[in-house]
């Protein structure tokens, strides 16, 4: 997309993000979801297909221009960015990167348009950061494959029409060769969505668990028509939505900074304005600072990843110092609003839980530490 037809998309996002979904979000935050009219402009505007090749119906965006799409979501609550989050990254990525040409012509528009939601099943009970020890089984029976196991909280299963489902097609033993991946129509005998999750925060995002219980897809389901290549697969999702996160969480540092300067600027203690005490200004000046230095990363990462020139330590640095950052920075914002910074009706709270999660998935900041070690040696030796 040629950048000035970008700029229009990144004004009308920002627009609607600042002027009708943040306005949205007690009511997001009340009943749990999101309005059916948040939902269908989002679909209107093309949000469910952004990251989708244009010619099965997305807009085609590049990385770079994903992570300043993303640091616009970031403004409001995460789970508005979360609706369409799994039709354009981990889910919607699955097919692009590695489906049969069949495979993408006949579910990617459909992503595309929002029709159809997809989620992407690959953690479980006992597989989390590191997938590779997953045990959701899938066995060939002439034409179709069988899949029995479990998943666990996997974002808009509630909603979905279609599942990635990451299930083993080899031994445990072989480990991540072992791991293929599967399209699963979520009305397929079997499959069994559980109840919404009760979370800390992330309140209008779904997650759930969900069961396979000898559930039946045509071996046309096999994503890419190969046995073996779910882990590879899955890895080269959550590499793009590692800077995606990263680029979330530098959006809600802004929009913490903000709240902060609103709260600062306007209230007193003593009959002096808060904004006027030094160790305000201090953990003012802190936020900004390290708000910048996770934009700066942001960027440099996604342009990493679009020349390919490091898809590995730049995309879980900025994941690593990003999603730690705006903990820190909503933390600052907390204890800048005093007492009202604890009650729930201010927004600033709700970011405090909310920034938790992102610490979390698409790889644990423990795991990324891992992975910018190990690339770090294995540069270092070549």
């Amino acid at each position: 997309m040629e950048n000035d037809e970008f700029q229009f998309v990144l004004d009308a996002v920002r627009t609607f993000v600042r002027k009708d979904v943040v306005a949205a979000e007690e009511e997001i935050e009340e009943t749990d979801r999101i309005p059916d009219r948040i939902r269908d402009k989002a679909k209107s505007m093309g949000l469910f297909g952004y990251m989708i090749p244009t010619e099965y119906g997305g807009l085609g965006l590049s990385e770079y221009d994903d992570v300043r799409l993303a640091m616009e979501f970031g403004w409001t609550t995460p789970s508005f960015r979360s609706m369409f989050g799994t039709n354009n990254g981990i889910a919607g990525q699955v097919l692009v990167n590695a489906g049969t040409e069949a495979q993408k012509q006949r579910w990617l528009p459909g992503l595309a348009s929002g029709e159809l939601v997809a989620s992407f099943a690959l953690t479980e009970p006992e597989a989390g950061s590191d997938p590779s020890g997953l045990r959701t089984k899938a066995t060939r029976e002439g034409d179709e494959y069988v899949l029995s196991g479990q998943k666990r909280f996997i974002t808009n299963a509630m909603y979905a029409d279609l599942l990635m489902v990451f299930a083993r097609t080899g031994d445990v033993s072989d480990g991540a060769k072992g791991i293929s991946v599967f399209v699963v129509p979520t009305d397929t005998p079997g499959v069994t969505v559980g109840p919404k999750d009760a979370k800390m925060g992330q309140r209008g995002a779904a997650t759930s668990e969900v069961f396979f219980d000898n559930a039946r897809v045509p071996v046309g389901n096999l994503v890419g028509e190969v046995e073996g290549e779910g882990f590879g697969t899955a890895m080269r999702s959550l590499v793009k939505g590692r800077i995606h996160i990263a680029a979330m969480s530098v959006g809600m540092a802004k929009r913490l900074i903000h709240e902060s300067l609103a709260h600062a600027t306007t209230n007193t203690q003593g009959g002096t304005k808060l904004a006027d005490f030094q160790l305000v200004q201090a953990m003012l000046a802190d936020s900004e600072a390290e708000a910048f230095a996770g934009e700066t990363m942001v960027l440099e990462a996604a342009r990493r990843y679009d020349d390919e020139s490091d898809r590995r330590i730049a995309p879980s640095s900025a994941k690593l110092f990003c999603t730690e950052m705006v903990d820190r920075v909503a933390d600052r914002a907390v204890q800048i609003h005093g007492g009202m910074g604890y009650m729930s009706e201010v927004p600033v709270s709700r970011f405090y839980r909310d920034a938790r999660l992102f610490r979390l998935y698409e790889g644990t900041s423990e795991i990324q530490k891992l992975i910018i070690a190990k690339q770090m040696i294995r540069n270092f030796k070549a």
